[in-house]
């Protein structure tokens, strides 16, 4: 096929709404990504929290996030999408602009109110409502609007805009930091979600697929999240995957607390975040080109293996270049493995129930990010103020990161679902 033909396939492949969807997650990720860039160093040098605390309650912000998708996934199949992004996006823009007034005079009775750990708790977790709608939206639109031939295609034009967002929350963070007070940061995001709101409201209708069922009851609805909960093979992977992203979420829970106390306390660790994000928009294509022949399934495991031992570099020199060049071989295995996961899990989903099952994608990256806060938290405290050996931490994170790929490669020899393979 000529350059201009798939050009061709590409541009007449997608639905409108293909596109609103996804660069409103591109805005939702500034946004996000923004906010976790200064989340733990906020709640560890500006509130006072021990840094197992910090990282634990940065932990729950990102696990709360993903774990609820799976819910959310399931709403946005009864709700439809246009009215689940616009809800979501109306909770976010609230949510960031409460968590960037903690300190404002007009929270005070607020907070003599209630326990400081108790507050941020309560707020930290109202993200998690919107974006756990956002997330199987986006997804399941764009597996209802892309033509059977470009829908490998969409989720690679969706993950780089993820990136992109990505890639430009830390910048924007990094900036509004330098120039302003931390708290203006969630306030940036803030109003960054409020204008997604605005745009799914005038510009985003909703998609289907030609014969596609729909999911008209709230018992059918039920019917659905409660198949997906019983398939073990499917819960087993998903348990499993888990692990890549204890791995993953290091990069935003713990390096930038490393980074600063064991490192160059005056690095700017928002834009070192930025390193992932960059990386993966600039070698998306030529990484996807070079991989495309390996199966779904394959990719997933070496995608794995390889941000794992990224974190090597870092454990043998402890640098702000070692940890620069760790994110972005973290980058290169995410690339691997990241749109291949979704593609594998959208060609499971029956008929109308892709918001369901595109919700459940998302449980592995809140049950690793909840076990990532604690785990990092416990690592930075015994090897950096314990043991003073503080490089440890990353060979830790390693194992984890290999073990999960052993066991990945164990489930496609013994218990990965036939359909999976024909897929």
């Amino acid at each position: 096929m000529s350059f201009s033909q798939r050009l061709t396939e590409i541009r007449t492949g997608f639905e409108p709404a293909f596109w609103v969807a996804n660069i409103s997650e591109l805005f939702e990720r500034l946004s996000y990504y923004a906010v976790f860039a200064v989340l733990a160093r906020y709640l560890y040098e500006t509130l006072k929290f021990p840094v197992e605390r910090a990282t634990g309650l940065t932990g729950l912000f990102g696990g709360l996030v993903w774990f609820l998708a799976a819910f959310g996934g399931a709403l946005a199949d009864r709700l439809g999408f246009r009215r689940s992004l616009a809800l979501a996006y109306l909770i976010l823009s609230g949510a960031y602009f409460l968590l960037g007034s903690i300190a404002a005079p007009w929270m005070e009775p607020l907070r003599n109110a209630i326990p400081l750990g108790a507050l941020v708790t309560g707020i930290l977790m109202l993200p998690a409502l919107g974006i756990a709608l956002v997330k199987p939206c986006v997804v399941g639109t764009t597996a209802r609007a892309s033509k059977e031939n470009v829908r490998s295609i969409g989720y690679s034009i969706y993950y780089t805009l993820v990136n992109i967002g990505g890639a430009a929350g830390p910048l924007v963070a990094s900036w509004v930091h330098a120039h302003m007070s931390v708290e203006n940061v969630f306030r940036v995001a803030a109003l960054s979600v409020f204008l997604m709101l605005i745009t799914v409201l005038l510009f985003f209708k909703e998609p289907r697929t030609a014969g596609e069922a729909e999911t008209s009851t709230l018992g059918q609805t039920a019917r659905n999240f409660l198949t997906v909960v019983l398939n073990f093979r499917f819960m087993l992977f998903l348990l499993i995957f888990s692990g890549y992203w204890i791995v993953f979420w290091q990069e935003f829970i713990t390096l930038p607390i490393y980074i600063h106390d064991y490192i160059d306390p005056n690095a700017n660790t928002e834009l070192i975040l930025v390193t992932d994000s960059l990386v993966v928009i600039s070698c998306q294509i030529v990484v996807t080109f070079l991989t495309k022949r390996i199966p779904a399934f394959r990719a997933i495991i070496l995608g794995t293996l390889i941000s794992a031992l990224a974190w090597l570099m870092l454990a043998s020199h402890a640098s702000v270049l070692t940890a620069i060049f760790s994110l972005a071989l973290v980058a290169i295995g995410e690339i691997i493995q990241s749109p291949r996961y979704y593609e594998y899990i959208s060609r499971l989903a029956p008929s109308g129930q892709q918001g369901t099952y595109m919700g459940f994608a998302f449980l592995p990256i809140g049950i690793g990010s909840l076990i990532a806060g604690r785990f990092g938290g416990k690592l930075l405290h015994y090897f950096g103020e314990v043991t003073h050996q503080p490089e440890r931490i990353w060979w830790c994170i390693t194992a984890v990161g290999v073990a999960t790929a052993g066991l990945l490669w164990i489930y496609d020899k013994t218990v990965m679902p036939s359909a999976a393979k024909a897929a």
